[in-house]
Protein backbone atom coordinates (compact mmCIF):
# COMPACT_ATOMS: atom_id res chain seq x y z
CA UNK A 1 0.00 0.00 0.00
CA UNK A 2 1.28 3.51 -0.81
CA UNK A 3 0.14 7.54 -0.11
CA UNK A 4 1.41 9.85 -2.80
CA UNK A 5 1.16 13.40 -2.35
CA UNK A 6 1.05 16.48 -4.86
CA UNK A 7 0.86 20.12 -4.53
CA UNK A 8 -3.12 20.41 -6.27
CA UNK A 9 -3.16 24.72 -5.85
CA UNK A 10 -3.29 27.40 -3.66
CA UNK A 11 -6.02 29.11 -2.35
CA UNK A 12 -5.77 32.54 -0.74
CA UNK A 13 -2.16 31.98 -0.03
CA UNK A 14 -2.31 28.26 1.31
CA UNK A 15 -1.15 25.48 -0.42
CA UNK A 16 -3.75 22.82 -1.33
CA UNK A 17 -2.47 19.28 -1.80
CA UNK A 18 -3.70 15.97 -3.06
CA UNK A 19 -3.00 12.66 -1.66
CA UNK A 20 -3.46 9.52 -3.17
CA UNK A 21 -3.89 6.17 -1.32
CA UNK A 22 -3.11 2.82 -3.33
CA UNK A 23 -4.13 -0.31 -2.12
CA UNK A 24 -2.29 -3.70 -3.03
CA UNK A 25 -5.47 -4.59 -5.14
CA UNK A 26 -4.32 -1.11 -7.38
CA UNK A 27 -7.96 0.50 -5.94
CA UNK A 28 -7.05 4.04 -5.66
CA UNK A 29 -8.91 7.53 -3.19
CA UNK A 30 -7.41 10.55 -3.94
CA UNK A 31 -8.68 13.46 -1.66
CA UNK A 32 -7.84 17.06 -1.06
CA UNK A 33 -6.56 19.14 2.08
CA UNK A 34 -9.60 21.66 0.76
CA UNK A 35 -12.94 20.67 2.54
CA UNK A 36 -11.81 16.87 2.95
CA UNK A 37 -12.88 16.22 -1.04
CA UNK A 38 -12.25 13.39 -2.84
CA UNK A 39 -11.25 13.90 -6.01
CA UNK A 40 -11.16 10.03 -7.57
CA UNK A 41 -12.15 7.03 -6.52
CA UNK A 42 -10.63 4.40 -8.70
CA UNK A 43 -11.85 0.67 -9.03
CA UNK A 44 -12.27 -1.89 -11.53
CA UNK A 45 -15.08 -3.34 -13.91
CA UNK A 46 -16.14 -6.89 -14.09
CA UNK A 47 -13.38 -6.44 -16.85
CA UNK A 48 -10.72 -5.50 -14.95
CA UNK A 49 -10.86 -2.31 -15.86
CA UNK A 50 -9.98 0.91 -13.50
CA UNK A 51 -11.86 3.73 -13.90
CA UNK A 52 -13.14 6.72 -11.85
CA UNK A 53 -16.51 6.21 -10.27
CA UNK A 54 -16.98 9.67 -8.21
CA UNK A 55 -17.52 13.14 -9.90
CA UNK A 56 -14.42 15.94 -9.35
CA UNK A 57 -12.70 18.30 -10.98
CA UNK A 58 -8.74 18.41 -12.13
CA UNK A 59 -8.34 21.90 -10.94
CA UNK A 60 -8.54 24.10 -7.80
CA UNK A 61 -9.74 26.59 -9.76
CA UNK A 62 -12.77 24.85 -10.74
CA UNK A 63 -13.71 23.46 -7.13
CA UNK A 64 -13.77 26.96 -6.01
CA UNK A 65 -15.73 28.04 -8.67
CA UNK A 66 -18.59 25.52 -9.85
CA UNK A 67 -18.49 22.71 -7.06
CA UNK A 68 -21.82 21.64 -5.68
CA UNK A 69 -20.12 19.99 -2.73
CA UNK A 70 -18.36 17.15 -4.81
CA UNK A 71 -16.47 15.17 -2.60
CA UNK A 72 -16.64 17.55 0.53
CA UNK A 73 -17.36 16.74 4.32
CA UNK A 74 -20.24 19.01 5.02
CA UNK A 75 -20.24 20.88 8.45
CA UNK A 76 -21.06 21.76 11.17
CA UNK A 77 -24.93 20.48 9.76
CA UNK A 78 -25.55 19.05 6.59
CA UNK A 79 -28.79 20.01 4.55
CA UNK A 80 -31.08 22.71 5.05
CA UNK A 81 -31.98 24.78 8.61
CA UNK A 82 -35.10 26.49 7.95
CA UNK A 83 -34.93 30.11 8.11
CA UNK A 84 -30.95 30.20 8.92
CA UNK A 85 -31.98 30.57 12.86
CA UNK A 86 -31.84 28.11 15.89
CA UNK A 87 -32.56 28.29 19.56
CA UNK A 88 -30.52 26.57 22.18
CA UNK A 89 -31.49 26.79 26.18
CA UNK A 90 -33.69 30.42 25.28
CA UNK A 91 -30.68 31.52 22.92
CA UNK A 92 -31.29 32.53 19.08
CA UNK A 93 -28.50 31.91 16.90
CA UNK A 94 -28.41 33.49 13.57
CA UNK A 95 -26.97 31.52 10.88
CA UNK A 96 -25.57 32.45 7.54
CA UNK A 97 -28.62 32.68 5.33
CA UNK A 98 -25.96 31.18 2.14
CA UNK A 99 -30.04 29.78 0.44
CA UNK A 100 -31.55 33.12 1.17
CA UNK A 101 -34.05 32.99 3.65
CA UNK A 102 -32.09 29.37 4.23
CA UNK A 103 -28.99 28.16 5.71
CA UNK A 104 -27.17 24.97 3.52
CA UNK A 105 -24.53 23.04 4.18
CA UNK A 106 -22.84 24.86 6.93
CA UNK A 107 -22.71 28.36 5.34
CA UNK A 108 -20.99 30.27 3.04
CA UNK A 109 -18.06 28.93 4.21
CA UNK A 110 -18.55 25.84 5.65
CA UNK A 111 -16.09 22.90 6.11
CA UNK A 112 -15.92 22.03 2.91
CA UNK A 113 -13.97 25.37 2.01
CA UNK A 114 -11.53 24.92 4.89
CA UNK A 115 -8.30 24.24 4.66
CA UNK A 116 -7.43 21.15 7.02
CA UNK A 117 -4.67 20.29 8.83
CA UNK A 118 -3.74 16.55 7.45
CA UNK A 119 -1.80 13.64 8.79
CA UNK A 120 -0.75 10.73 7.19
CA UNK A 121 -1.98 7.13 8.45
CA UNK A 122 -0.73 3.66 7.84
CA UNK A 123 -1.16 0.83 8.86
CA UNK A 124 -0.55 -3.05 8.18
CA UNK A 125 -3.08 -3.56 6.05
CA UNK A 126 -4.49 -0.46 5.43
CA UNK A 127 -3.50 3.52 4.69
CA UNK A 128 -4.81 7.02 5.09
CA UNK A 129 -5.38 10.49 5.88
CA UNK A 130 -6.26 12.05 9.23
CA UNK A 131 -8.11 15.48 9.14
CA UNK A 132 -8.18 18.02 11.73
CA UNK A 133 -10.06 21.07 12.63
CA UNK A 134 -11.11 23.61 14.84
CA UNK A 135 -14.18 25.37 14.12
CA UNK A 136 -13.96 28.46 16.66
CA UNK A 137 -16.98 29.58 18.18
CA UNK A 138 -19.63 31.67 16.10
CA UNK A 139 -18.09 30.36 12.92
CA UNK A 140 -20.79 30.76 10.19
CA UNK A 141 -23.32 31.89 13.46
CA UNK A 142 -22.53 28.29 15.68
CA UNK A 143 -21.72 28.58 19.25
CA UNK A 144 -18.70 26.77 20.47
CA UNK A 145 -15.27 26.11 20.21
CA UNK A 146 -15.81 22.70 17.96
CA UNK A 147 -12.86 20.40 17.01
CA UNK A 148 -13.31 17.81 14.40
CA UNK A 149 -11.05 14.79 13.63
CA UNK A 150 -11.90 12.95 10.67
CA UNK A 151 -9.49 9.66 9.57
CA UNK A 152 -10.09 8.32 5.33
CA UNK A 153 -9.04 4.97 5.72
CA UNK A 154 -8.78 2.84 2.71
CA UNK A 155 -8.18 -1.01 3.31
CA UNK A 156 -6.61 -3.72 1.10
CA UNK A 157 -10.43 -5.50 0.78
CA UNK A 158 -11.48 -2.31 -1.49
CA UNK A 159 -12.75 -0.74 1.61
CA UNK A 160 -12.54 2.94 2.18
CA UNK A 161 -14.06 3.97 5.99
CA UNK A 162 -14.89 7.30 6.91
CA UNK A 163 -15.05 8.35 10.95
CA UNK A 164 -16.02 11.32 11.85
CA UNK A 165 -15.29 12.33 16.01
CA UNK A 166 -16.21 15.97 17.51
CA UNK A 167 -15.98 18.05 20.67
CA UNK A 168 -17.50 21.28 21.51
CA UNK A 169 -16.98 23.59 24.49
CA UNK A 170 -20.36 24.64 24.66
CA UNK A 171 -23.48 23.20 23.54
CA UNK A 172 -23.96 23.42 19.61
CA UNK A 173 -25.31 21.34 16.70
CA UNK A 174 -22.89 18.78 14.45
CA UNK A 175 -24.44 16.87 11.73
CA UNK A 176 -21.38 15.61 9.64
CA UNK A 177 -21.36 13.96 6.15
CA UNK A 178 -19.51 13.19 2.58
CA UNK A 179 -21.34 14.61 -0.07
CA UNK A 180 -19.90 12.19 -2.61
CA UNK A 181 -21.61 12.02 -6.05
CA UNK A 182 -21.21 8.44 -7.57
CA UNK A 183 -21.69 6.85 -11.17
CA UNK A 184 -20.54 3.66 -11.10
CA UNK A 185 -20.47 3.44 -15.20
CA UNK A 186 -16.50 4.62 -14.90
CA UNK A 187 -15.40 8.03 -15.96
CA UNK A 188 -18.86 9.55 -16.89
CA UNK A 189 -19.68 6.93 -19.69
CA UNK A 190 -23.71 7.04 -18.51
CA UNK A 191 -26.11 8.55 -16.35
CA UNK A 192 -27.03 7.10 -13.09
CA UNK A 193 -30.64 6.86 -14.08
CA UNK A 194 -30.13 2.95 -14.43
CA UNK A 195 -28.07 2.55 -10.95
CA UNK A 196 -29.99 0.41 -8.66
CA UNK A 197 -30.18 1.34 -5.10
CA UNK A 198 -31.43 -0.99 -2.32
CA UNK A 199 -31.46 -0.25 1.13
CA UNK A 200 -33.79 -0.84 4.54
CA UNK A 201 -35.94 2.03 4.42
CA UNK A 202 -39.65 2.06 5.99
CA UNK A 203 -40.39 5.86 5.28
CA UNK A 204 -38.82 8.89 3.90
CA UNK A 205 -39.48 12.56 5.13
CA UNK A 206 -41.62 14.87 3.33
CA UNK A 207 -39.62 17.66 2.20
CA UNK A 208 -41.68 21.39 1.55
CA UNK A 209 -41.64 23.63 -1.69
CA UNK A 210 -38.28 24.91 0.22
CA UNK A 211 -36.74 21.56 0.37
CA UNK A 212 -36.47 21.65 3.91
CA UNK A 213 -38.61 18.43 5.54
CA UNK A 214 -41.98 19.63 7.20
CA UNK A 215 -41.71 17.30 9.67
CA UNK A 216 -44.03 14.38 8.27
CA UNK A 217 -43.21 11.23 7.96
CA UNK A 218 -44.60 9.56 5.13
CA UNK A 219 -44.39 5.24 4.74
CA UNK A 220 -42.66 4.35 1.40
CA UNK A 221 -44.49 1.14 0.74
CA UNK A 222 -45.66 0.66 -2.66
CA UNK A 223 -44.18 4.34 -4.03
CA UNK A 224 -41.12 4.82 -5.74
CA UNK A 225 -39.78 5.24 -2.32
CA UNK A 226 -39.62 1.63 -1.23
CA UNK A 227 -35.93 0.76 -2.04
CA UNK A 228 -36.24 -2.92 -0.29
CA UNK A 229 -36.60 -5.28 -3.10
CA UNK A 230 -33.63 -2.72 -5.16
CA UNK A 231 -34.87 0.00 -7.82
CA UNK A 232 -33.97 1.48 -10.50
CA UNK A 233 -33.22 5.55 -9.79
CA UNK A 234 -35.09 6.55 -13.17
CA UNK A 235 -38.24 4.97 -11.56
CA UNK A 236 -37.99 8.04 -9.07
CA UNK A 237 -36.98 10.35 -12.11
CA UNK A 238 -39.78 9.26 -14.40
CA UNK A 239 -42.46 9.10 -11.43
CA UNK A 240 -45.52 11.68 -11.09
CA UNK A 241 -45.35 10.84 -6.94
CA UNK A 242 -45.36 14.73 -5.90
CA UNK A 243 -42.51 14.51 -3.74
CA UNK A 244 -40.58 13.13 -6.62
CA UNK A 245 -42.17 16.16 -9.40
CA UNK A 246 -41.23 18.60 -6.18
CA UNK A 247 -37.45 18.59 -6.38
CA UNK A 248 -37.23 18.37 -9.99
CA UNK A 249 -38.21 15.01 -11.53
CA UNK A 250 -35.86 13.15 -8.87
CA UNK A 251 -34.67 12.29 -5.34
CA UNK A 252 -33.42 14.58 -2.63
CA UNK A 253 -34.95 13.13 0.59
CA UNK A 254 -34.11 11.47 3.60
CA UNK A 255 -34.83 7.73 3.68
CA UNK A 256 -34.80 6.92 7.11
CA UNK A 257 -33.58 3.00 7.70
CA UNK A 258 -36.38 0.52 9.33
CA UNK A 259 -34.08 -0.34 12.09
CA UNK A 260 -31.50 1.40 14.71
CA UNK A 261 -27.92 0.63 14.97
CA UNK A 262 -25.88 -0.67 11.88
CA UNK A 263 -27.44 -0.81 8.07
CA UNK A 264 -26.44 -1.03 4.47
CA UNK A 265 -27.19 0.64 1.54
CA UNK A 266 -26.22 -1.48 -1.96
CA UNK A 267 -25.69 0.54 -5.24
CA UNK A 268 -25.25 -1.34 -8.66
CA UNK A 269 -24.69 -0.69 -12.47
CA UNK A 270 -25.30 -3.47 -14.47
CA UNK A 271 -23.72 -2.84 -17.19
CA UNK A 272 -19.93 -2.47 -16.16
CA UNK A 273 -20.85 -4.73 -13.11
CA UNK A 274 -19.68 -2.72 -10.35
CA UNK A 275 -21.22 -2.28 -6.96
CA UNK A 276 -20.49 -0.27 -3.78
CA UNK A 277 -21.90 -1.11 -0.08
CA UNK A 278 -22.41 1.56 2.36
CA UNK A 279 -22.24 0.38 6.11
CA UNK A 280 -23.40 3.45 8.27
CA UNK A 281 -24.06 4.13 11.67
CA UNK A 282 -26.14 6.98 10.84
CA UNK A 283 -30.05 6.81 11.03
CA UNK A 284 -30.98 8.00 7.44
CA UNK A 285 -29.30 8.28 3.76
CA UNK A 286 -30.18 11.45 2.06
CA UNK A 287 -30.78 10.42 -1.40
CA UNK A 288 -29.96 12.90 -4.21
CA UNK A 289 -30.03 12.30 -8.28
CA UNK A 290 -28.47 15.68 -8.68
CA UNK A 291 -31.74 16.91 -10.60
CA UNK A 292 -30.35 20.65 -10.33
CA UNK A 293 -26.66 19.63 -11.75
CA UNK A 294 -26.94 21.25 -14.93
CA UNK A 295 -24.61 24.09 -15.61
CA UNK A 296 -22.46 26.15 -17.48
CA UNK A 297 -19.16 24.16 -16.44
CA UNK A 298 -17.86 20.49 -17.25
CA UNK A 299 -16.72 17.29 -14.91
CA UNK A 300 -13.27 15.88 -16.45
CA UNK A 301 -14.57 17.10 -20.11
CA UNK A 302 -17.99 15.94 -19.37
CA UNK A 303 -20.66 18.57 -19.59
CA UNK A 304 -22.69 19.46 -16.42
CA UNK A 305 -26.21 17.43 -16.83
CA UNK A 306 -28.59 16.35 -14.61
CA UNK A 307 -28.33 12.79 -13.28
CA UNK A 308 -24.85 12.40 -13.91
CA UNK A 309 -24.62 11.29 -10.16
CA UNK A 310 -26.52 10.08 -7.20
CA UNK A 311 -25.12 11.08 -3.54
CA UNK A 312 -25.88 8.67 -0.69
CA UNK A 313 -25.14 11.20 2.18
CA UNK A 314 -25.96 9.40 5.43
CA UNK A 315 -26.22 12.04 8.47
CA UNK A 316 -28.93 12.58 10.80
CA UNK A 317 -32.02 14.02 9.86
CA UNK A 318 -31.66 17.43 8.41
CA UNK A 319 -33.40 20.33 10.33
CA UNK A 320 -33.55 18.11 13.25
CA UNK A 321 -33.54 21.17 15.77
CA UNK A 322 -36.72 22.37 14.78
CA UNK A 323 -38.51 19.44 14.63
CA UNK A 324 -38.95 17.38 18.30
CA UNK A 325 -39.65 14.27 16.87
CA UNK A 326 -36.47 13.57 15.19
CA UNK A 327 -33.48 12.44 16.57
CA UNK A 328 -31.43 15.48 18.10
CA UNK A 329 -28.45 16.68 16.51
CA UNK A 330 -27.22 18.73 19.44
CA UNK A 331 -23.75 17.65 21.02
CA UNK A 332 -23.04 19.16 24.34
CA UNK A 333 -19.74 19.54 26.28
CA UNK A 334 -19.73 16.69 28.14
CA UNK A 335 -20.60 14.28 25.04
CA UNK A 336 -18.40 13.52 21.57
CA UNK A 337 -20.09 13.22 18.15
CA UNK A 338 -19.17 9.89 15.76
CA UNK A 339 -19.78 8.18 13.39
CA UNK A 340 -18.69 5.67 11.13
CA UNK A 341 -19.81 4.81 7.19
CA UNK A 342 -17.70 2.25 5.28
CA UNK A 343 -17.82 2.34 1.24
CA UNK A 344 -16.65 -1.12 -0.50
CA UNK A 345 -16.22 -1.55 -3.64
CA UNK A 346 -16.43 -4.81 -5.51
CA UNK A 347 -17.26 -5.90 -9.19
CA UNK A 348 -19.65 -9.06 -10.76
CA UNK A 349 -17.25 -10.58 -13.04
CA UNK A 350 -20.28 -12.97 -14.35
CA UNK A 351 -19.73 -12.91 -18.44
CA UNK A 352 -16.00 -12.15 -18.59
Amino acid sequence: MKLVEREFGHYYGEPVMEYTLTNDSGMSVSCLNYGCTITKIIVPDRHGKFENVVLGFDTLEEYVDFSPYFGSVIGRVAGRIKYAAFELDGVEYKLAANEFPNHLHGGRKGFDKRIWKTEPVEQEDAVGIRYTYLSLDGEEGYPGNLEINILYLLSNTNELNITYEAKTDRKTLVNLTNHSYFNLSGNLKRDCTDHILQLNSDRFLELGYDLIPTGKIMESKNTSFDFNQGRLLKSGIKSTHSQNVLVGNGYDHPLLFAKKGENTITLSEKESGRSLMITTDQPCVVLYTSNQLSGSFSISGVPARNYLGVCLETQGLPDAIHHPNFPSIILNPEDVYQSTTRYRFFANTIGV
